[in-house]
């Protein structure tokens, strides 16, 4: 079996912990809210794409100021659509 070069890896990983985060926040809304064991199960799953999108920077060209200023985008548009953003 062919062993994945880094970049695969990372693509690998970094979807498989996206769709971890998925099921657990998607169990919680099931639930319609956060005890302490929920809690720590998001915290964890945001934990580990929060490593995974660390490791993007690292081993990309890809920069945390791209992330930061696709991130203030992404808030513009929920402020239109959403009331998470005040």
């Amino acid at each position: 079996m062919k062993k994945l070069d880094k970049i695969q890896q990372l693509m690998v990983i970094t979807a498989e912990e996206c769709g971890e985060l998925t099921q657990v926040t998607s169990k919680i809304l099931r639930k319609a809210k956060i005890n302490d064991e929920w809690k720590q199960k998001l915290i964890e799953e945001a934990g580990d794409v929060y490593c995974m999108l660390d490791l993007i920077v690292e081993h990309t060209d890809i920069g945390w100021k791209e992330l930061e200023d696709r991130a203030i985008v992404k808030k513009k548009k929920l402020e239109k659509w959403s009331n998470l953003i005040d």
